[in-house]
C-alpha cells in the first residue's frame, strides 16, 4: 500500500478507538475487539499505568507497548514531546515529572485523539500541556525544541521510519535524548500478515526487524543507542487465524519468529562533536 493509505487507515482506526475507553476496545466487537472477536486487540501490548503519579485513567485508552517515561530520565523543567500522543496518556505522566516549571507538548494526526485529549487537559486544568495536530514525519515544532522526545507505539505506524527518526533529531536539543517503546520484529511475517490493514493498524504489519530500526537510529546521527527493556509478545492463534492458515500458523511456529515490544533510548550529540550533528 502508499503512505498516504497507510496513513488513513491509521486515521480511521484510531479514529474509532479514541471515541471508546478502554474497557470499550478491549471487550468491543467492532473490529477493535477482544480476542473473541474477529478483529485485532489494540490492548494487547499495553503495560499497567495504574501505579504512575501523573496517571489519568480518561486519558488511558490501553493503546501503548510499554512504559516510555520510566526510563526517559525527564527532570524538572524538561520540555518533552510526546509523538503519537493519543488521548494523552503519557503526556500526563511526564508532566508530573516535569513540574510545573516544565512542558509537554503532544503531537498527534488522528484529529479526534486531538480533541480527547484537549478535552482531558481541559478537565485537568494543566497549563503547561498542550496538543497539536501533525505529521510525525512533518512535526508543527521548531528544531531544538525538546529535551526528552517519548513515543509509545507508534513509530511503528509511520510508513517512512527514517524520516520520522530525521524530525526527532531536528526537534531536540544537542544533548538531548529520547525514549521510545515500540513493536519491532526477530523474523519475517508471513505475507498475509504483513498486507493486512488490520495488522498494520494493530502495530504488527508495520513492524520491521530490529536491527533494521537500531540501524535507522544510527543513521540519523544518533549516538548512545541502546535498548532499555525487550519483552516477546505473544499473539493468541485465534487472531492470527483470521488472516493465515493454520498451516501457515504452524510454519510461523516453527520458524520461531519473534514480535517485541522494545523501549529504545538514544542521545542526539552536542553540535561542537565530531561526526554527524
Amino acid at each position: 500500500m502508499e503512505n498516504n493509505e497507510l496513513k488513513n487507515i491509521v486515521k480511521e482506526k484510531y479514529g474509532e478507538i479514541a471515541s471508546q475507553s478502554k474497557v470499550q476496545n478491549e471487550t468491543s466487537c467492532c473490529g477493535i475487539g477482544s480476542f473473541s472477536c474477529s478483529g485485532v486487540d489494540y490492548t494487547i501490548f499495553s503495560e499497567s499505568y495504574n501505579e504512575l503519579q501523573g496517571y489519568n485513567p480518561d486519558a488511558d485508552l490501553g493503546l501503548g507497548c510499554g512504559i516510555p517515561t520510566e526510563f526517559a530520565l525527564i527532570k524538572k523543567g524538561d520540555t518533552v514531546v510526546d509523538l503519537g500522543s493519543g488521548a494523552g496518556n503519557d503526556c500526563f505522566v511526564a508532566r508530573a515529572l516535569v513540574g510545573e516549571t516544565g512542558k509537554v507538548i503532544g503531537v498527534d494526526f488522528t484529529e479526534t485523539m486531538i480533541e480527547k485529549a484537549k478535552e482531558n487537559v481541559e478537565k485537568l486544568g494543566f497549563n503547561n500541556v498542550e496538543f497539536r495536530f501533525g505529521d510525525i514525519e512533518k512535526m508543527p515544532l521548531t528544531a531544538n525544541k525538546a529535551d526528552v522526545v517519548i513515543s509509545n507505539c507508534v513509530l511503528n505506524l509511520v510508513p517512512d521510519k527514517k524520516k520520522a527518526f530525521d524530525e526527532i533529531y531536528r526537534i531536540l536539543k544537542a544533548n538531548g535524548h529520547f525514549s521510545i517503546s515500540d513493536v519491532v520484529l526477530d523474523g519475517k511475517l508471513p505475507a498475509k500478515l504483513e498486507q493486512a490493514a488490520e495488522m498494520y493498524a494493530g502495530c504488527v504489519s508495520g513492524a520491521i526487524q530490529k536491527q533494521e530500526y537500531i540501524d535507522i537510529i544510527a543513521s540519523c546521527g544518533f549516538k548512545n543507542i541502546s535498548i532499555q527493556k525487550e519483552k516477546k509478545i505473544n499473539i493468541p492463534d485465534e487472531i492470527l487465524l483470521n488472516y493465515i492458515t493454520a498451516d501457515e500458523l504452524e510454519e510461523l511456529k516453527q520458524k520461531n519468529t519473534g514480535i517485541y515490544s522494545i523501549t529504545v533510548y538514544a542521545e542526539k550529540p552536542d553540535c561542537n562533536c565530531e561526526g554527524n550533528c
